[in-house]
């Protein structure tokens, strides 16, 4: 199957998922916590943000950014809110995803996956609780996991890929310096990548 049309089946896929989504009823979430509203830019309408992430999306071709594909590849876009998976043989994915809150926060690079956990714990940051002195200083798995159902660790301190349980955060500057994605598509990358995945984000 060639990238192009594989590129359309997960472009389809999305659009699909993110009408589902918008069917949806928000979260009610106790404005003090972690997953709460206070901690994304505010956009006006959700659905219409949704819709400006979708159209922001740029087919990637993997050959500028890495040098082969061995273990799969990720490419974080910060700008359009995308993340873009590839393996040998032409498999590409393409998630919509959450990212920093601003500039200060972000990190852009080349890392990799060092470490997979499903149903993983959090701990904030010493800095995290130093903007946020009312947060817990640990979280274990379940609903209120900021780092939802699923975490791949990188090699940098402190950032990963994980899910949310707050689905409004996605397509949004909503993170403190990881990149998140839906539970059901961070699922589904955990069961691509592998500890070594390359991870570039631009």
């Amino acid at each position: 199957m060639s990238d192009k049309k594989t590129f359309h089946q997960s472009r389809r896929s999305f659009l699909a998922g993110s009408a589902a989504m918008l069917a949806t009823p928000a979260i009610a979430q106790d404005p003090g916590s972690v997953n709460s509203t206070t901690t994304t830019i505010g956009e006006r309408d959700l659905t219409e943000t949704v819709r400006r992430n979708v159209s922001s999306f740029r087919t990637l071709d993997w050959q500028p950014y890495f040098s082969n594909l061995n273990n799969g590849a990720i490419l974080v876009d910060i700008d359009s809110r995308a993340l873009h998976y590839w393996e040998e043989g032409g498999f590409y994915k393409l998630y919509p995803s959450s990212v920093p809150l601003s500039e200060e926060l972000t990190r852009r690079g080349r890392t990799k996956v060092t470490r997979k956990v499903e149903g993983p714990s959090w701990r904030p940051t010493p800095s995290m609780l130093e903007r946020n002195p009312e947060w817990p200083e640990y979280i274990g798995p379940g609903p209120d996991n900021p780092l939802g159902t699923h975490a791949l660790y990188l090699s940098w301190t402190y950032y990963r890929i994980h899910g949310t349980h707050d689905t409004r955060k996605i397509g949004r500057q909503s993170s403190n310096g990881c990149i998140g994605l839906y539970n059901e598509h961070i699922s589904e990358l955990f069961s691509y990548a592998q500890v070594g995945t390359q991870v570039l984000l631009i």
